[in-house]
């Protein structure tokens, strides 16, 4: 009986199981999931608006009506046109390796070590919130046939892009700051106390670009790792999302597509009024958030303690619609 015990103990490590984490969901369904209203409001030659976005009509109007580009050595003549894209999605989970966008989840190989974690007691007494995130390439247009005139489309097809459980950087802060050392300069409270405007601008409308270490009600955009101090856990999972998008910024892996009409550009310092953020899950929502908008107007009951199925807590899916500027017109 003894040598039964341990031969099982010892096939509990071999082949771990997935009692770590509880990865509940279903796959993503671009219909019904993603809220149509967020793709507003749609311009053309910087005047015609169609639509609106729940009375949230970004400033930014400085786009000439009439545009010119070079594409592949011919000329394009046209409008501008600039609409707002669902073509990304992030995944902020608890349970590592967990996927919610497609229902299923991975095994993992260090079990219980990668998952995410709520410390009440940080170093300044408040909490921090540790998730683990992924990003993907979601080409709800093409997926659809929706738009297909526009030049700027995303053309790729479906596919995660990136996952922090492989990258070292996501879980230490000592590590991100290495790459990143402005952080320095920006994760303390002095510099955080510039962020009160940044606060007030999201919550009435849209977040200020040129304070790009703001968050909003959200927090600091620094370090950019998976650790963010934060009580709620609703809010700490938006800032995580708007962190991604920042660290992938800084990494020049995520291109600015509302900067120039011609086509997207290298932004390693973001423009956050191009991005919105819309929760999926574990409840879906129909706000269109901008980044650093507090929880407050958008986040009630979108995590319930007590969810089962696609509703259960903690892993979070966010549908990234970014700001997508064209020029459409006639190559002669």
């Amino acid at each position: 009986m003894r040598s039964l015990i341990l031969v099982l103990l010892f096939s509990s490590f071999l082949f771990p199981g997935g009692a770590w984490g509880k990865c509940d969901s279903r796959p993503i369904n671009p219909v019904t999931d993603i809220c149509w209203q967020c793709i507003f409001p749609i311009q053309f030659g910087g005047k015609l608006t169609l639509g609106n976005s729940q009375g949230q009509v970004p400033v930014e109007n400085t786009s000439p009506p009439v545009c010119a580009c070079f594409n592949g050595g011919s000329l394009t003549i046209g409008v501008t046109a600039s609409f707002y894209e669902p073509a990304r999605m992030i995944e902020t989970v608890h349970d590592a390796y967990c996927f919610p966008s497609m229902g299923t989840s991975m095994s993992n190989p260090q079990p219980g070590l990668l998952n995410g974690s709520i410390d009440d007691q940080d170093v300044s007494g408040g909490s921090q919130v540790f998730q683990q995130a992924h990003y993907y390439i979601l080409p709800v247009f093409a997926i659809m046939d929706l738009f297909v005139d526009f030049p700027c489309l995303e053309q790729e097809g479906f596919d995660l892009a990136y996952m922090t459980e492989v990258d070292p950087l996501w879980s230490n802060d000592a590590l991100a700051f290495l790459i990143n050392p402005e952080a320095l300069l920006f994760a303390n409270p002095a510099s955080q106390l510039s962020c009160i405007p940044d606060s007030t601008a999201a919550n009435l409308g849209y977040p200020l670009d040129s304070l790009f270490w703001c968050m909003g009600s959200w927090g600091s955009a620094y370090p950019l790792s998976g650790t963010i101090s934060e009580r709620n856990a609703t809010t700490a999972n938006a800032g995580l999302a708007a962190r991604m998008l920042f660290k992938l910024s800084r990494e020049m892996l995520l291109w600015d597509t509302a900067s120039n009409a011609c086509g997207p550009v290298m932004a390693p310092i973001w423009r956050k009024s191009h991005y919105r953020l819309q929760i999926a899950r574990p409840v879906k929502g129909n706000d269109c958030i901008p980044i650093g908008r507090s929880d407050l107007l958008w986040g009630s009951g979108k995590n319930p303690p007590g969810g089962a199925g696609p509703n259960a807590p903690d892993n979070f899916l966010w549908i990234l619609t970014r700001k997508n500027k064209c020029c459409i017109g006639y190559s002669p």
